[in-house]
């Protein structure tokens, strides 16, 4: 593991497990081969440190497509619309997050 990757795993605990997992789980672009559960870890080690800046599910949206596109070409990647149902999904674990006691959020 990267020291990026620690570093930010450590900043935001377990809402960087919360959300390799639910990439995991929905593999949106078809990276999941059943024994690689950190696959996402550089979208998720990118894309946490940009959720303070979110104020509504649509940004979510944004930065988690925006993210992909960083990481794939844009044919893997598909359409913005197809990361609804992970944005909202995320929104709810950083909403849930920014409410915990000692957190920065």
């Amino acid at each position: 593991m990267s020291d990026e990757v620690e570093s930010v795993r450590e900043k935001y605990g377990p809402l960087f497990t919360d959300i390799l997992e639910l990439l995991y789980e929905s593999d949106p672009v078809g990276i999941n081969y059943g024994d690689n559960r950190d696959e996402y870890e550089p979208e998720v080690r990118t894309l946490l440190p940009r959720l303070p800046a979110a104020r509504s599910c649509d940004d979510v949206q944004t930065i988690v497509h925006e993210e992909f596109l960083r990481w794939f070409d844009a044919h893997t990647v598909g359409p913005k619309d197809a990361y609804a149902s992970i944005a909202e999904r995320i929104w709810a674990l950083w909403r849930a997050f920014e409410r915990l006691p000692g957190t920065d959020g």
